[in-house]
């Protein structure tokens, strides 16, 4: 019995030892042979990547470095930042892995004073304040070609507001480094954009701008009769007197899935047009593009200008400031930020501007990009144009329609020709594949007097921008000018999880704190104005007193004040105790009823495994 016993001690310390050698091997293998083994548990897969991103990094034919500076000792007491980082690292990794080696991924922390330091900055990437002990706070991106051909590009500082586009910039960068040339752009205008070299005027800063990003072509619609599909995109600018022949080139390029941003406005303040030319034909200075809206589905009346007073700008007129119902200052709340092109705006001015509509009957897809808000209104242009020297004027008579007009926006849709007659050699009835034109009701916004302010410094012109329009138009082309790939990446969720139930108990709470504030408000307003009512006349001779029934009605309101102070603390209250309630049941599921299941099933399981040992004993 003794030598039983030894033998099955020895044997059951020979199965712990294989299986602590089989251990070790799983894990080694699986270290090898599953490093780039991923599974994304997140409810909105915040970690996998879309199939735009993961066809750009296929697409990759040079290695790539790349390298992301972040201030890990300076970001200690920043808890979001350092998450945020977390998932632009797990992001830049899932990147990394899909490309097999052709990417390399560092991390660095550029301490202070340090050749990191500098170089980061040589990099362009922008610091932000507010770090530990005063430290300034690195979180870019930079990424290099491996041959050296292409300029290193960057992302200066990742802004956790941007947050669900960071994988349309980290994607967008890799693009540009895998892409050698400047994309081709075509603009078509009837506005003089490109300025006037003979009389010493300048091209349009917008125009300035959007040399540095793309190869600017010049089309000129008199004798526009083909676009070339080697232009990535085309912005065509105050169309007006198309030809039937730039019409269709224009149809045609677009079915052909050709980029197209359409500038069309009813009162083009920039249109040097005579007003009457020689032959006596009235120029109302309005753009239109007819047949193709039709074709499109795109209702547009050039006659209409959108009026909005609570989004006015103030302008000098003959020495006064006066607020233009017409000229409309757009901040965060008009523009979308769910769409890339409009997400990191801050303000975009427009001026005498369109709005656009889509007809019943269409299929086609609008995603606003800039709206006004709902106190606006819609007046006839020539109105707008005769208040040019008193804009007050505007405001008589204004009725909001309580509707946002739509002032740009993307049009989607698998585009029809508007020329089903034409039967030229390749000539495309339908598109063979869905596509995208943006839209805009205002050519006035690319023009520099609203949004650059030029001053005079050493000789030299100072270009100080106060509105964010040549960002918009700079977005536009960069959004439609990289490829299909690029433009099919979407917005993500953020990462954040934020508590849903705690924010609608706040919000129901708030909605009631405003019924209690008008309330108190509504009734002072009244007590002052009984008050006043009461208070008998001032003068120097006869001082004052407060009569009695001036006392009880001071004492009244006095009280109602007291009394709504107190509702107002009970609403607090109140909500106080629904959100710790809500705490105290989420604690208890986390901390006591979930463990307590996980115990007693495993209890469960215990007892019944003793039970049926006993039973085979």
């Amino acid at each position: 019995m003794r030598h039983m016993h030894l033998s099955r001690s020895f044997r059951l310390r020979l199965a712990l030892f294989g299986i602590a050698v089989l251990f070790l091997v799983v894990v080694a293998t699986s270290s090898m042979s599953l490093r780039t083994a991923r599974v994304d548990l997140t409810a909105d897969r915040i970690y996998t990547l879309t199939p735009g991103t993961q066809e750009i990094v296929d697409s990759l034919r040079k290695p790539l470095n790349l390298t992301l500076y972040f201030s890990e000792h300076a970001t200690r007491d920043l808890p979001q930042l350092r998450s945020y980082e977390q998932r632009v690292h797990e992001m830049l990794r899932e990147i990394a892995v899909r490309a097999h080696g052709r990417i390399r991924l560092r991390v660095i922390d550029p301490v202070p004073y340090s050749d990191d330091e500098d170089a980061a900055e040589s990099y362009g990437l922008s610091p932000a304040s507010g770090g530990s002990n005063g430290e300034r706070v690195f979180f870019g991106l930079v990424g290099a070609d491996g041959s050296g051909d292409v300029p290193p590009q960057a992302i200066p500082f990742f802004d956790p507001a941007r947050e669900a586009f960071v994988e349309y910039d980290i994607a967008k960068l890799l693009y540009e480094l895998g892409m050698p040339t400047k994309p081709r752009l075509g603009v078509i205008s009837s506005l003089p954009v490109e300025g006037n070299l003979v009389i010493g005027e300048p091209a349009w800063a917008v125009v300035r701008q959007l040399d540095q990003l793309a190869d600017v072509t010049t089309l000129d619609p008199s004798d526009l009769t083909h676009i070339d599909d080697a232009l990535k995109v085309v912005l065509l600018v105050h169309p007006k007197h198309l030809s039937d022949d730039a019409l269709y080139a224009i149809d045609q390029y677009v079915l052909r899935g050709g980029h197209l941003v359409v500038f069309v406005d009813p009162d083009a303040e920039m249109d040097n047009a005579p007003l009457i030319d020689s032959h006596g034909i009235v120029d109302d200075h309005d753009s239109d593009l007819r047949r193709l809206f039709e074709a499109w589905g795109v209702v547009y009346d050039p006659t209409k200008v959108v009026l909005d007073r609570s989004q006015a700008l103030t302008i000098e007129l003959n020495g006064n400031s006066v607020a233009h119902p017409a000229m409309l200052g757009l901040g965060p709340q008009d523009l979308n930020h769910d769409d890339v092109m409009t997400a990191s705006l801050q303000r975009v001015n427009f001026s005498t501007a369109g709005f656009f509509e889509l007809a019943p009957d269409t299929k086609a897809r609008m995603v606003p990009l800039v709206q006004t808000s709902d106190e606006a209104a819609v007046v006839p242009a020539q109105r707008a144009r005769d208040a040019a020297s008193d804009p007050a004027s505007l405001l008589e008579n204004y009725e909001p329609t309580h509707e946002r007009y739509v002032l740009a926006a993307r049009l989607r849709d698998t585009f029809r020709t508007a020329f089903p007659e034409r039967q030229e050699k390749g000539h495309l009835a339908n598109a063979a594949a869905p596509g995208e034109v943006v839209l805009v009701a205002d050519t006035d916004l690319l023009s520099d007097r609203l949004w650059i302010d030029v001053q005079p410094l050493l000789g030299q012109q100072q270009l100080t921008p106060f509105a964010n329009n040549g960002d918009f138009v700079a977005n536009i082309v960069d959004n439609l000018g990289g490829s299909t790939a690029l433009l099919s990446i979407r917005g993500r969720v953020n990462s954040q999880r934020p508590f849903t139930k705690v924010r609608a108990l706040q919000a129901a709470a708030d909605r009631k704190f405003l019924v209690k504030k008008r309330e108190l408000e509504n009734e002072l307003y009244e007590t002052q104005r009984r008050l006043a009512e009461l208070q008998p006349v001032k003068n120097a001779a006869t001082p004052t007193t407060p009569t009695a029934e001036q006392r009880r009605e001071v004492e009244q309101y006095l009280q109602r004040k007291l009394a709504i102070g107190k509702e107002l603390r009970d609403v607090q209250h109140q909500l106080n105790a629904e959100i710790d309630a809500l705490g105290l049941r989420l604690k208890f599921i986390n901390i006591v009823l979930v463990p307590g299941i996980v115990a007693l099933i495993g209890l469960i399981y215990g007892w019944r495994r003793t039970r049926r040992s006993r039973r085979v004993v």
